[in-house]
């Protein structure tokens, strides 16, 4: 079996949460909101730490949380199985961070976002399977609605479109992303040196001429950004709870 390490970028300080607004010094940040009395960063790694198959979880955090964090870990069953270190200014900065403290021995690398906390490990499973055979896949899902590209038409004009894109050409990208170690190292690498930030993995390991693969994604497994995204999370949670 693959050597699988998994990272937690949760080192974000929910902008978009927080109404536009820092969040730092005014509230927690969308990681560390809570979902019926557990912080939404939690119920994702327990989803990561259901499938066995990753032996390692390394979770970036801002320096300022990293007490709190650890403090909730001790009372987690598979708080062993965890490392924290502190994360940077972005994503890519805290995802690097993380990437220089995996063992050398790591195979497969995969990387979750911290507020999507409804993942099912048979979606994680299959993007872990599916990357041990082509060396980089993410899921994700077709575009439903009709895919525009635009510019800026000017300040009092908004966007003007460019051009229709076929959507059965266009995918709405998810985690959890699973890359080839070596692979990851050198995109993060060839990033760092060119100056280049990239939204997700897979576009830096795009970067190296490297095809990904995706894999069906799933519904369920949204991102919660902003404010409405959580009666969404409670509803799902709800039916989580049922089952």
């Amino acid at each position: 079996m693959m050597k699988v390490v998994a990272i937690v970028p949760a080192a974000g300080l929910g902008v978009r949460m927080a109404g536009g607004r820092s969040a730092q010094g005014t509230a927690p940040p969308k990681q560390l909101l809570e979902l019926e009395g557990v912080p939404i960063l939690f119920w994702t790694l327990r989803k990561l730490a259901a499938v066995r198959r990753i032996g390692q979880l390394i979770v970036a955090v801002r320096g300022g949380d990293r007490e709190t964090v650890a403090t909730r870990l001790a009372g987690e069953d598979y708080r062993k199985r965890v490392s924290l270190v502190e994360g940077g200014e972005s994503r890519q900065e805290s995802v690097a961070k993380a990437l220089g403290q995996i063992p050398p021995a790591t195979e497969l690398v995969l990387v979750h976002d911290a507020v999507r906390p409804f993942v099912e490990p048979a979606l994680i499973e299959k993007v872990i399977e599916t990357a041990a055979e082509t060396g980089a896949t993410i899921p994700g899902l077709p575009a439903g609605d009709t895919v525009k590209q635009v510019e800026p038409a000017g300040a009092h004009h908004g966007s003007r479109i460019v051009t229709t894109i076929p959507r059965e050409r266009v995918v709405l990208a998810q985690t959890p992303q699973v890359f080839r170690a070596d692979w990851l190292r050198e995109a993060f690498e060839r990033a760092a040196a060119d100056g280049f930030r990239g939204s997700d993995e897979a576009v830096l390991v795009e970067r190296l001429g490297h095809t990904v693969t995706v894999v069906m994604g799933s519904d369920r497994n949204i991102k919660i950004t902003k404010p409405s995204d959580l009666e969404l999370a409670r509803f799902l949670l709800a039916q989580e709870a049922g089952r």
